[in-house]
Order: structure tokens, then sequence, then C-alpha cells
């Protein structure tokens, strides 16, 4: 097994980048975003080259993250982890705060002296008005570079999230080459609905506000071998 999340990742895209690796869908709006595996490390390395260039944190730093299950939260938490960051959704003190529009409110409790914003929005679109003291993840982070190496170790928690994330990957029966469908409301421990499909080698088609009655349908279309509904 993998020693750290970053590693993890890389080993879920090696065999082909271009693979779908994670298709998000949100029934409420219709969307459907496709991302290979080279996709979303850009958007990764991106995350962390904003984190360590940008912010100049290091790791064994602290990143609070307030947001639901969906592909732009897999960057943010992945490129975290890539930067040996520690996540915690428990308020406190962090270096770097991660929230949806609507959990803005929430910031009063954490102690985080840079705060960004995601809108969620299909085609990874900006928010209309940002909220003061926050910054638009989508527009920050944009420009930066495609490429992060991430350090040799994980952080603090990496050890304990890899040993359930494998153990998930187990109970789920997941193998290298599976493609696992995950009801993003019922399941929103990003354990669930990202770290053990990737620590199995399974890609993730990730169903936002799901209407089961396209359940059947789906599992065809996206040729799904587990469900997690």
């Amino acid at each position: 097994m993998a020693d750290n999340i970053a590693r993890v990742f890389a080993a879920a895209i090696a065999a082909d980048p271009t693979r779908p690796l994670l298709t998000w869908y949100d029934d409420a709006t219709g969307e459907r975003t496709e991302l290979s595996g080279a996709t979303l490390a850009n958007w990764v390395a991106k995350t962390a080259n904003l984190l360590v260039d940008e912010l100049a944190l290091s790791p064994g730093d602290r990143a609070g993250v307030l947001l639901p299950p969906h592909w732009q939260t897999a960057a943010v938490l992945l490129g975290c982890w890539s930067a040996g960051l520690t996540v915690t959704d428990t308020p406190g003190d962090v270096d770097v705060l991660f929230a949806t529009a609507d959990r803005v409110g929430e910031a009063d409790a954490w102690s985080a002296g840079e705060r960004y914003v995601l809108a969620l929005a299909p085609f990874a679109a900006p928010l209309r008005q940002v909220p003061p003291g926050f910054a638009d993840y989508v527009v920050e982070v944009r420009g930066h570079g495609d490429h992060f190496t991430p350090y040799p170790t994980g952080g603090e928690a990496d050890a304990d999230l890899l040993a359930r994330a494998t153990e998930r990957a187990t109970e789920l029966c997941l193998t290298p080459g599976d493609r696992i469908l995950v009801d993003a409301a019922a399941h929103p421990d990003p354990v669930d609905w990202l770290l053990a499909p990737f620590t199995a080698g399974a890609s993730l088609v990730l169903c936002g506000n799901l209407d089961k009655s396209r359940l059947d349908a789906r599992t065809a279309s996206e040729k799904v071998t587990r469900t997690l509904a």
C-alpha cells in the first residue's frame, strides 16, 4: 500500500492518465463533468502550488474544508494532501479555509487568514459576487502551475485516512478497473467517495442530487460495476 495520499492518487492515474477517473453528475442542474486522471491531476497541482507558492504553507499546516462531495472538492482535498497539509472540518485554528458560498457565515469560528470560496458551478464558473474576506478559488487557482511534486511524507492524518480507505475498499469489494457510482448526499465522507475508490485503483461516478429513477440508465451508460447509493 502507498504510504501517503499523494502516492495513492499518482498510482490511480499511472496506468492510463487519459481514462475517465472522476465523472460528476448534478441531477438538479443537469451538469455532467468528466475528468481524466491527467485533468484532475492538473487541478490538484494548481491547488498545491497555490498553497505552497502563494500562501507559503508547508507540511504540518492545517486546512479547513467546508465543502460537499464534488469534483472541485476532490481537487482541493488532494491538493491539500499533496502539500502535506492536515485537513479538518472542525472549527478552530487553521492556516487556510475553503468554503462554499452558503457556508461563509461559519468563517468566524475559524482563525484562517486566507479564505477561499467555491461556487461549485458548472464549467467551474466563478462567483458573480465574492463575499468580503474571501477570494474565489477557481479564479485564483487557474494562474498556478500544472505540475507539483508532492512532499515525500504526507500529513499527520494520512496513515489513518489510508487505513480507513483500504478497509472501506475491501468492504465494497473494489478492485483495479472497477467503476463505482456514489450518491454524494448519502456518503459525504471523502473516505467513501474519493479515497476508497482511488486506493483500490477504481474510477468514480459521483452523483449530486441523485435522481434514483436515472440510476439504471446511468449504471449502463457509465459502465458502473459497483454502486454506493
